[in-house]
């Protein structure tokens, strides 16, 4: 996500160094290279040439402090410009209603039925809601039944009529069904259209004005780019919705949407979706990603992630465990699951400031952790509590049974003591601590 763009800006901030100042001749290549870079990452062209004017007018406005050199005020300057663009703060959804009615709206194969699915879940799992799917894409029979799959796999109730083809009916019905069944969000998950078919946007316009909804969401495929941002203008003159929702953005994206659609539609982008478990969707925060465009990480989306999966009576009981040098393969494999949700590896890594230019041409496997997984699952649970009772023919077997290797065992069983003797010695590492603060500093090392 956004590689490309990352490692153009940062070539073209190289252009002013060893400037001692900012004046209007030493940006000027700088912001063409930066408009450039805008254009090629997909961005519409009116938003390019707006944002390196707005970035000259502050640049030229600024008193740079001798301590601050050019470049470093130049990428702050972007940074907080890129901010803006794309919204300035987080929006947050609309659930006044009782119960609270979303509407989602798209282009076919934008991903909004697993959108829908995504947001139900985490309504439910973040926001403590009981939310109701509705499948109303009447014209798609593997739409509905991907719906009622998702919302077998998150535990989620989904509303279907066999044999309605009246979208306004069973969005209506719908609704009925969740205030007598106590759901607090009527998620309505509605058919893919084109903006230039006139009788499917009169359909969803119906739909919009006969359920009233309190929240209505654009998604958007961001690998379509500024075709994307088009289609979201002219739905937006139909149906003026509330927010844009960008999926796909993990994948090969150049990130045009991203940064354009707010200046083009004047709504916020109020979720992104970063892979394909039912997990990943992030509120979007606009700061954190221009962090990320700027390959400046983003620590405290990675820090929330962890906190996600983080259960404290847990923690403290596997604490205990490595006091004690009792943590044993079953403790890992809950870890490695645990690291599994949080998202696809390359991501998480990239949240890492510095870490996204490192792991540019670096291919992360989300499968990575298969083998380990493998070959701890084809332990006996006896072999899981005490590796120590480990050897030469259980690993043998460990060995066929996971369908690795004898030395993949052996490597897996080092890897894990080292694992448990770094762990053994940072439960005691505030005890060291303790001591060491007390050694003369002459001594100190």
């Amino acid at each position: 996500m956004f590689e490309n763009l990352s490692e153009r800006l940062e070539k073209s901030f190289k252009l002013l160094k060893g400037e001692s100042k900012i004046t209007e001749l030493n940006i000027a290549e700088t912001l063409k290279d930066i408009r450039r870079a805008l254009l090629d990452a997909d961005v519409n062209y009116k938003t390019a040439k707006t944002f390196t004017e707005t970035v000259k007018q502050k640049a030229m406005g600024q008193n740079v402090l001798n301590a601050v050199k050019p470049g470093e005020m130049m990428v702050k300057l972007v940074h907080d410009e890129l901010a803006v663009l794309m919204g300035g703060t987080s929006t947050d959804i609309n659930l006044k209603g009782s119960p609270s009615i979303i509407l989602i709206a798209g282009l076919q194969g934008s991903g909004k039925t697993t959108f829908t699915g995504k947001l139900a879940n985490l309504l439910k799992t973040k926001r403590s809601k009981n939310p109701l799917l509705v499948a109303g894409d009447v014209y798609r029979p593997a739409a509905i039944n991907q719906l009622q799959v998702l919302g077998e796999q998150i535990g989620t109730t989904v509303y279907t009529e066999e044999g309605c083809k009246d979208p306004v009916k069973l969005a209506k019905d719908g609704i009925a069904v969740a205030k007598k069944g106590a759901h607090d969000v009527v998620i309505i998950d509605t058919a893919g259209r084109l903006a230039i078919d006139e009788q499917m946007m009169e359909e969803i316009s119906a739909v919009k004005k006969a359920v009233n909804p309190d929240e209505i969401l654009f998604v958007v495929d961001s690998m379509t780019g500024q075709d994307a941002v088009n289609t979201a203008k002219e739905f937006n003159d139909r149906l003026d919705f509330d927010g844009v929702v960008l999926t796909k953005l993990d994948g090969d994206t150049r990130g045009g949407a991203a940064l354009s659609i707010r200046s083009v539609v004047d709504k916020p982008i109020k979720f992104v979706g970063t892979g394909e478990k039912m997990e990943a969707l992030d509120v979007f925060h606009p700061n954190r990603m221009a962090d990320r465009i700027l390959g400046m990480g983003d620590i405290v989306s990675l820090v929330e992630r962890a906190q996600e999966q983080y259960d404290e009576e847990e923690a403290r009981k596997l604490q205990k465990k490595i006091a004690k040098n009792q943590f044993n393969f079953d403790d890992f494999l809950k870890q490695i699951q645990q690291i599994k949700k949080m998202g696809n590896l390359k991501d998480l890594a990239a949240m890492i400031p510095g870490m996204g230019k490192m792991l540019k041409n670096i291919d992360f496997d989300d499968d990575a952790f298969k083998g380990i997984e493998a070959i701890i699952r084809s332990m006996t649970p006896a072999e899981r509590e005490q590796p120590s009772i480990i050897d030469g023919s259980r690993k043998k077997r460990i060995a066929a049974g996971s369908g690795t290797t004898i030395q993949e065992v052996n490597r897996l069983i080092k890897q894990f003591d080292d694992t448990r003797k770094v762990m053994k010695m940072m439960t005691t590492g505030n005890k060291m601590g303790k001591m060491m603060g007390k050694m003369p500093i002459g001594k100190r090392r």
